[in-house]
């Protein structure tokens, strides 16, 4: 799985026109082949300060991502709206079942840790 955070700075002015295009976006990225999630979140801290999310189940899915039209128009909109550097982030993920039971011990060394006590890993 490949998850992808990004942090997008919006010009005060163009807010609205933003939120809307982040609508847009999500919206349609959402019917994707190998799209898991794909949303846009309003910094808690600053009102004009976008923040994506994506999960994809491969790196070809979300390749696959940037060769679509709403990527493309997305593209050509977003620097109407953007306010300074966009920060992006890709990390290759794999799950881990629950079923695991040793994975903890090795990787805590503590065998007395409860499973309520252990760290949430997705």
């Amino acid at each position: 799985m490949i998850i992808v955070h990004g942090i997008i700075p919006i010009k005060p002015d163009r807010r609205e026109e933003a939120l809307q295009l982040a609508r847009d976006m999500s919206e349609a990225t959402q019917t994707e082949e190998g799209c898991v999630s794909y949303d846009f979140y309003v910094g808690l801290r600053d009102p004009y300060t976008l923040v994506l999310l994506q999960e994809w189940d491969s790196v070809e899915a979300w390749m696959g991502h940037f060769r679509t039209a709403h990527m493309k128009a997305f593209l050509d909109e977003l620097p109407e709206v953007v306010d300074g550097e966009i920060i992006t982030r890709r990390y290759a993920v794999q799950a881990v079942e629950e079923s695991d039971e040793g994975l903890f011990e090795e990787d805590i060394g503590d065998e007395s840790i409860e499973a309520e006590q252990r760290p949430i890993i997705h």
